[in-house]
């Protein structure tokens, strides 16, 4: 489960890496989750989830603010959200998740990404049987034994609790998310260094030296895309 992590850390330092593109995404994401029922985090789970993710990305509470106020407002934009499996160099596979107002645009940058770089994209359900999803909660300051009896007392249930690079990440089933992260605000824990629903993949592909630079490549046009929210692959990128 280690090297998973570290897939899912370099996706987040890299999306830290570029502030602007990320906060405009949590702030589209917010928005949608912010139309779906209440504008208030205690009543709309949805939006309480985006919430507790976008803490972890330091979003400021501007942009937040901005985002709900936008909801209850008068505005109102459209979005959809889409699925994109496909294949890049050697078979790797890759699930792009999309938030769009724009269908066509969003399918044609996608595909291009694919076709110019290897890759190709696959019919629904292609991909994603290979992948499981997964809550992934980290934090810092308490041992894993520590943090599985905590979970333990507050009726959590998880598959694994790990100590990997100083923080303890703990690995649970998606409907276990608030669960888990209940049980640890109960006994103390404040922040939280990661907090996602991701697709973790049951079996890594190592790509040879010569083909990986395409993939990356393939991933970075993914990743800049402005309709695209998540990118998830079963490629061991390596350390």
């Amino acid at each position: 489960m280690g090297r998973k992590w570290n897939n899912i850390k370099e996706k987040k330092a890299s999306k830290d890496a570029n502030t602007s593109r990320i906060y405009a995404r949590f702030g589209r994401e917010i928005y949608v989750a912010a139309k779906q029922g209440e504008p208030d985090p205690v009543s709309n789970s949805a939006l309480k989830f985006v919430l507790e993710r976008a803490k972890t990305y330091n979003v400021p509470k501007a942009i937040i603010d901005r985002a709900i106020e936008k909801a209850k407002g008068g505005v109102d934009e459209n979005y959809v959200e889409l699925r994109y499996e496909g294949f890049g160099p050697n078979g790797a596979m890759v699930i792009v998740d999309a938030l769009t107002n724009n269908v066509n645009r969003t399918a044609s940058e996608v595909r291009a990404a694919f076709t110019k770089n290897g890759g190709s994209l696959g019919v629904s359900g292609s991909v994603a049987y290979m992948f499981d999803s997964t809550a992934v909660i980290g934090l810092e300051g308490k041992t894993a034994d520590e943090v599985f009896e905590v979970l333990v007392e507050g009726g959590a249930d998880v598959r694994d609790v790990l100590e990997e690079d100083e923080a303890v990440i703990v690995y649970s089933d998606v409907d276990q998310f608030s669960a888990v992260q209940e049980a640890l605000k109960g006994a103390g824990v404040t922040e939280f260094t990661v907090a996602e629903i991701t697709m973790i993949a049951q079996n890594e592909l190592q790509l040879s030296p010569d083909v990986q630079p395409q993939f990356e490549k393939m991933l970075d046009v993914l990743e800049d895309l402005e309709d695209v929210q998540q990118v998830y692959h079963n490629v061991d990128l390596g350390e």
